[in-house]
């Protein structure tokens, strides 16, 4: 049984006067994709930003490998080993692909081991190899989200927040997106997947999380999710 590597213990986040999350629990375990499925405004994306210190939960518990995070900074918890590739992908549009690259790693000194994992990204992501020179901002929807994951990959981290990777792509880029995904995973990466296509994000996880209204209202294999009938019915339009 695989150990858990990040958990939620009955964590709640406000937005002020917004009870955004709902004492929500649940565990990543280790080598595999978790993936959050919900509505918009389910707290999807407030979920990743509790785990990577966006956000601090107004009570309950946030653990990385037992060890308590609620409440770190953001950039001690990228040190720890929380990579996040954020909705909308937030590059740095002014500064050319290989700049943003490079900051991915700001927080490391090992340059030899910087440049094999450049070398890695540029294997996964050939399209941003052939930009690096390029000015992130004039890049296409796609290949900025290959370089917002790129550059999370670059912190080394041991487990990856992915919040919407397909959105406002192309059906063909989602679908290499996606492969990478699961590349990635394979090659021993956890990964917690935000996804508004549901039907993508249970194929390729191996346990999922039903995000309602700010509560987790399912949770188990995704095989079994992707099986339901109610699940197909209020999320895969069947």
């Amino acid at each position: 049984m695989s150990e858990t590597l990040l958990e939620f213990k009955n964590v709640n986040v406000h937005y002020g006067a917004i009870h955004a999350l709902k004492g929500v629990s649940f565990q990543a375990k280790k080598g595999e994709i978790l993936t959050l499925i919900g509505a918009n405004g389910a707290g999807k994306s407030t979920t990743l930003r509790a785990m990577s210190g966006m956000l601090k939960p107004s009570s309950g518990e946030v653990l990385f490998k037992g060890k308590r995070i609620d409440g770190t900074r953001a950039d001690h918890l990228v040190a720890m080993g929380i990579g996040h590739a954020p909705e909308g992908r937030g590059i740095f549009a002014n500064m050319t692909v290989e700049e943003n690259l490079t900051l991915g790693a700001y927080l490391r000194k090992d340059k030899q081991e910087i440049q094999k994992d450049l070398e890695h990204v540029y294997e996964l992501f050939p399209r941003v190899k052939e930009r690096l020179w390029q000015v992130a901002g004039t890049l296409s929807g796609g290949e900025q989200q290959m370089v917002a994951i790129g550059r999370a990959l670059m912190s080394r981290p041991e487990i990856l927040l992915l919040d919407e990777p397909s959105l406002g792509l192309a059906p063909q880029i989602i679908e290499k997106i996606f492969e990478i995904i699961v590349k990635v995973n394979k090659e021993g990466m956890t990964i917690v997947l935000v996804e508004q296509n549901a039907l993508l994000a249970l194929e390729i996880a191996h346990h999922a999380v039903v995000l309602e209204t700010g509560s987790a209202h399912t949770q188990g294999k995704a095989s079994e999710l992707l099986a339901s009938d109610t699940i197909r019915k209020a999320y895969l339009g069947e």
